[in-house]
């Protein structure tokens, strides 16, 4: 089973919702890195549920327990072995789904490919559950790469039609670190409460809504990434839309760049302060030709509406394929999009410690 990625640095998710457990093996971290285990702590901590009327109510420890690869809090350089247990379960909630799937889940393909033999229960091994173990070796290598000067940072940047400020050009990594200790991830307080209260409409009317999550890396050197089809967003891409919701991504300006003219769309170059070459906008998020330049990588995703909602729904019985009506009951994110901010950044993390170790061998 796929579901894993990455070159240098394999990282494989284990496990489902519903399970007894979940995690990662990540393969290729170098050895001698020292992991503050508070701080990762506080990362993961920033993807939980249960924390307001704005997420799920389903509420999880989520402490990482290390089965291998690390020893006296450093990196041994063999595969690190991460498990995070599942304890607060209700799978009574899904067992009149068993033979129904709910509209824009997996339900249905995985009844297809698996023949009805895979454990969908809470959305098994598709649900933002598996998330937790993400954004656990995500934390790690947010660590590493910190210590070399490069930043990871993502806010909020929209929920449904509501949009937050965006990222300047040329962020300071304090910024980074002012929307992480948010409780709700936006650079804007003022637009912030109206999301929140866009997702509590939506709660209120037994729906959801969707939104997107503005990220960008700060301080990798230019030079890095292929051509074609290994190009730096070949492989963030492939990585994020691993990530359960995500339907869109875009780099720099994206489908903003289509209605412009070339005059207007590309980035001139010139020599900063320091005499380094840089560009005076940045709408091409900093890849050129799959090839980083040097400029801040920049890129938006889109999150779908949560699927699972309370209204009622028209599906069909399996293995029939008779109409039929469902309601789901359970505990859902009226919106996922706030949740997925840090999960976002773990996945920017680990494809630029990937690509850094690919490219430069030892970082």
């Amino acid at each position: 089973m796929a579901s894993s990625f990455g070159e240098k640095l394999r990282v494989s998710i284990f496990g489902e919702s519903h399970g007894n457990g979940i995690g990662a093996l990540i393969e290729g971290l170098p050895a001698g890195e020292s992991i503050n285990f508070e701080r990762l702590m506080r990362f993961m901590e920033r993807r939980q549920g249960g924390r307001n009327a704005l997420s799920t109510a389903r509420k999880e420890p989520d402490i990482p327990e290390f089965v291998s690869g690390i020893f006296e809090d450093k990196t041994t350089g063999f595969p690190v072995c991460i498990r995070i247990a599942n304890t607060n379960q209700r799978s009574g909630d899904y067992k009149n789904l068993a033979l129904k799937p709910r509209p824009s889940h997996a339900d249905y393909s995985a009844y297809i490919k698996w023949g009805g033999h895979a454990d969908m229960r809470g959305g098994g091994h598709f649900s933002g559950r598996l998330t937790a173990p993400v954004c656990a070796v995500g934390g790690i290598a947010k660590q590493i790469l910190e210590r070399r000067g490069i930043h990871v940072g993502a806010h909020l940047s929209s929920v449904g039609t509501i949009k937050d400020d965006a990222f300047p050009m040329m962020p300071d990594s304090a910024l980074f670190d002012a929307i992480a200790q948010k409780m709700f991830p936006v650079i804007s307080d003022e637009k912030g409460e109206q999301m929140q209260q866009e997702i509590l409409a939506a709660r209120e009317a037994l729906d959801s809504v969707g939104g997107t999550i503005e990220c960008m890396i700060l301080g990798l050197p230019a030079g890095l990434g292929d051509p074609m089809f290994d190009g730096i967003e070949n492989r963030l891409a492939k990585v994020l839309f691993g990530i359960p919701a995500v339907k869109a991504v875009s780099f720099g300006d994206g489908f903003a760049l289509s209605e412009m003219r070339g005059s207007q769309a590309n980035d001139p170059f010139c020599t900063d302060s320091g005499g380094n070459i840089v560009t005076k906008t940045n709408r091409n998020g900093g890849i050129l030709g799959g090839i980083t330049t040097g400029m801040p990588v920049r890129f938006t995703v889109g999150i779908k509406p949560t699927p699972s909602i309370a209204q009622p729904q028209q599906t069909v019985s399996l293995p029939d394929g008779t109409d039929t009506t469902l309601e789901i009951k359970g505990r859902h994110d009226p919106c996922i999009a706030q949740r997925a901010v840090p999960v976002i950044e773990a996945a920017a993390a680990l494809t630029a410690l990937d690509v850094l170790l690919d490219d430069c061998g030892k970082i």
